[in-house]
């Protein structure tokens, strides 16, 4: 991704209308057993949909649901839930390194070093970080839990529990190498940064409209947003740019998530999966709100990988400038529905055609799922081809 284009600046909430792109000449060549997302296109949706069909995916195209769940609504709510465990298991990663320790989110120790980096841009980043893991957990606990009430298949990715994540002190040892997801070679888009700032823009009716990005330089190449290992907690400077880019992940995250859950519940049948929807994604929203305040106070620096050899520069964004101000957190008022009504301030985007397949999309833009294998994006294209599919009706109570 080059921080002159956009592609994934509207995020989960809206699709591209294209399928999965070959960005890795774009990256770093991935690990051997990582899967180009050429190959995905062209291999994994026909053949690791055929080879896990009658396994993972089996549940997913029975009939209507016993409890009275339509297909659609079951799909929504089993994409939602499978986003949710994507997630909730990047949250614990950074739970263990830089969270609060507690029963409450078991399995780390604490990294001293990363913590207090993290600490220099908010004094409660550790509780912010606890609170935002417990309530991902919860999240997709909840939704697998009313799935199966309602007698419809739960979303499942254990078996994709495959990815090494860090090693550095702190971490929970028996999950190096079970990881969903991989915080160690983002590509992180800050053009939300902007699009909530710009009274003028709505991607809902400008798409092709390009928003600056906030830290330009983290949206080129790939940064560690925890220490991979010890060694990364030895330069004080790199320490604090990996803290940096954390910081700014979080609220790219959640951003999405926040116009993720208005677009599914449009979509809704069922007046009870629309209360799930719409009760759920404003707590999205109120983590976006936090960790946009937050990204805000990470220090101004450039910093080099030692590993990589990739720069990154975090800029001063306390500046007189509407667009980058950090002061300016609350979302300015934009066009919404149609250029001749007044603006409003509103969560943007919330266009619905292909919002699962943009979610995942930038989520695979943004190196993630670096490392993982070809059945599990065929898994995850299949749940959101599903839910994209899924077509409201007159509500039913």
């Amino acid at each position: 991704m080059k921080a002159t284009s956009n592609p994934t600046a509207d995020d989960f909430g809206k699709s591209e209308n294209r399928p999965f792109q070959n960005d890795v000449e774009k990256r770093t060549k991935p690990r051997k057993s990582s899967i180009s997302r050429r190959s995905f296109l062209g291999k994994s949706l026909a053949v690791g949909a055929g080879t896990i069909g009658a396994g993972l995916l089996s549940g997913i195209r029975t009939a209507e649901a016993s409890g009275g769940l339509t297909p659609g609504d079951a799909a929504l709510l089993r994409f939602a839930a499978a986003a949710e465990i994507l997630e909730a298991d990047f949250w614990i990663q950074y739970n263990e390194l830089g969270g609060t320790q507690d029963d409450e989110v078991p399995g780390g120790s604490g990294n001293p070093d990363y913590t207090e980096a993290l600490e220099v841009i908010e004094d409660e980043m550790r509780d912010y970080i606890h609170d935002n893991t417990d309530d991902e957990i919860t999240h997709h606990q909840f939704l697998n839990a009313y799935l199966v009430s309602k007698g419809a298949a739960p979303a499942n990715l254990d078996p994709f529990r495959t990815l090494m994540g860090s090693t550095a002190t702190g971490v929970n040892p028996d999950l190096i190498g079970h990881r969903l997801t991989n915080l160690t070679q983002l590509t992180v888009d800050t053009s939300w940064w902007t699009r909530y700032r710009d009274d003028s823009h709505n991607p809902d009716l400008d798409p092709n409209h390009v928003f600056p990005q906030a830290v330009p330089t983290l949206g080129v190449n790939q940064h560690t947003a925890i220490p991979r290992t010890d060694a990364d907690t030895t330069d004080p400077n790199f320490l604090q740019a990996i803290a940096n880019t954390a910081a700014f992940h979080f609220p790219t995250i959640e951003q999405g998530g926040n116009s993720l859950y208005p677009a599914l519940a449009l979509r809704a049948t069922h007046t009870e999966v629309l209360r799930i929807l719409i009760s759920i994604g404003p707590t999205e929203t109120m983590h976006f709100q936090t960790w946009s305040d937050v990204a805000g106070n990470a220090p101004p620096l450039t910093a080099i990988d030692p590993v990589t050899g990739v720069s990154v520069t975090f800029p001063d964004l306390e500046v007189e400038d509407e667009l980058f101000d950090k002061a300016l957190i609350m979302p300015e008022p934009c066009p919404f529905l149609d250029e001749s009504l007044p603006i409003c301030s509103v969560i943007r985007p919330t266009k619905t055609e292909g919002v699962a397949m943009g979610t995942l999309q930038f989520l695979t833009d943004m190196g993630l799922f670096i490392g993982q294998s070809p059945a599990f994006f065929a898994f995850m294209a299949e749940l959101a081809r599903l839910a994209d599919h899924a077509r409201a009706g007159g509500r039913r109570p």
